[in-house]
């Protein structure tokens, strides 16, 4: 038990010489300072805004300058939560990103509606009185550290005059507290006692407040509600497809402009070489025959991967690269396109494959004389792809023929696939996707 108590002293004591606790009263420092600035600054562009728009001819003037002071929270809270991450190595998530709508009174709606920059606003009000604290444990600290140095600066700076030493001033800022004049190096002790714990009851203090600042910084200047979380979930995902896609026309393009064109060089190099042989040179004539025909195959081979990767006719629009795909099919088929507008390269390019493997799908199984696909585009922002044949239906997503795979391709943005394939057809599907990776772009 002793030991226990001498450990938690020791605990207590130790507490203003760790490198923790100058972080601490570094945050208290500059987190309460910009809690003091970021009050005032608040509540001179609120009340203007609110004082200003009560009247009819100033409401567009006021309105405007309560977006500014909702910008201004935002911002606010960013450095507040850039503070506490660099400081305190403590991350609060960030809100999802203010989206804003479309023409001058939607924009002002939305920004208006804006729940994150408000609950920054309620974050800005509540720290005054933090960030008070914060401050105050920032002079105690020094006021403590001054205190401390007292018996040395008696010795070393104290001077007297006519006999009679000046008094020296202690300074203990704790409430009733008042000041300790020193007249006696004796005296400085219990100066520099009370310095201490000033001190020591500072660096809890910091402490203190810190993790409430960092609770409430959590709570106000983060995602509080699961629909916020889903929605910076859903926006990073769209981010990730959106970049997935493009990496992976770049890929596309380097095996187009690279490896390809060094292949067909190579190949016809290769075709020169052999016209330019001598009919003896039957061995060496044989030998590249077999490199040409290999590095035609390869080029082939290149070509089929590119085209896998990302189909190049889907630069010229969704529709256009459905037509292609429609001519190039062993069975007869339509295309009726009406995109209104263009879907994020990553919808294209899964609408593509969807398509060419419906396609090959009723090629294979359906023994069909007609395929019919229908794209188009709605106004809730959805893309629809309808694949129809005159088949003889039966296809199951759980028995195989490609389903399960476009199933689940078509899942990563939200989108999904009915099937309609009744024993002796016809057989439709129907293909749902967002024009946008993450839902409304």
């Amino acid at each position: 038990m002793e030991h226990e108590i001498r450990r938690v002293a020791e605990l207590i004591v130790r507490a203003p010489l760790t490198r923790r606790n100058r972080r601490e009263l570094l945050y208290c420092g500059l987190g309460g300072f910009a809690g003091v600035i970021g009050f005032y600054g608040q509540v001179v562009l609120l009340l203007a805004g609110l004082t200003i728009s009560a009247s009819v001819l100033g409401t567009v003037v006021g309105l405007l300058l309560i977006t500014v002071a909702l910008r201004f929270s935002r911002r606010l809270g960013a450095q507040h939560r850039r503070l506490l991450r660099r400081v305190l190595s403590r991350q609060v998530e960030a809100p999802p990103p203010f989206q804003p709508g479309t023409g001058i009174l939607g924009r002002l709606d939305k920004r208006l509606r804006d729940r994150a920059a408000w609950r920054g606003v309620w974050y800005t009000l509540i720290k005054l009185p933090v960030a008070a604290v914060q401050l105050y444990s920032v002079v105690l600290t020094a006021c403590g550290l001054v205190d401390v140095s007292y018996p040395v600066i008696w010795v070393l700076f104290h001077h007297h005059s006519g006999g009679a030493a000046h008094p020296l001033v202690g300074f203990v800022p704790i409430p009733f507290g008042g000041n300790i004049y020193v007249t006696s190096w004796l005296g400085t002790f219990p100066v520099a006692v009370a310095g201490a714990a000033c001190v020591v009851a500072a660096a809890w203090l910091a402490r203190g407040i810190n993790a409430g600042d960092a609770r409430l910084a959590r709570g106000l200047l983060g995602p509080t509600s699961m629909a916020e979380r889903v929605s910076e979930l859903e926006r990073t995902r769209a981010l990730a497809v959106d970049d997935s896609a493009a990496a992976l026309r770049r890929v596309e393009r380097d095996l187009h402009d690279g490896a390809q064109m060094r292949l067909a060089a190579l190949a016809m190099n290769l075709g020169m070489a052999r016209e330019k042989l001598d009919g003896d040179d039957v061995a060496v004539r044989e030998l590249i025959d077999a490199a040409h025909r290999n590095a035609v195959d390869a080029l082939a081979d290149l070509r089929d991967l590119a085209r896998g990767i990302h189909p190049p006719v889907l630069d010229n629009g969704l529709a256009s690269a459905l037509d292609s795909l429609a001519a190039s099919s062993a069975i007869p088929a339509t295309v009726t396109a009406s995109i209104g507008e263009r879907p994020a390269p990553a919808i294209e390019t899964i609408a593509y494959f969807c398509a060419a493997e419906l396609i090959a799908n009723a090629t294979k199984h359906s023994y069909a004389n007609q395929i019919k696909i229908n794209i188009f585009s709605e106004r809730a922002g959805v893309l629809r792809l309808e694949v129809a044949d005159d088949g003889i239906g039966g296809a199951e997503a759980a028995h195989g023929t490609g389903l399960t795979g476009l199933a689940q391709r078509v899942s990563t943005v939200d989108g999904h696939i009915d099937v309609s394939s009744p024993a002796g057809g016809p057989t439709k599907v129907m293909v749902q996707l967002p024009l946008r990776a993450g839902g409304d772009g």
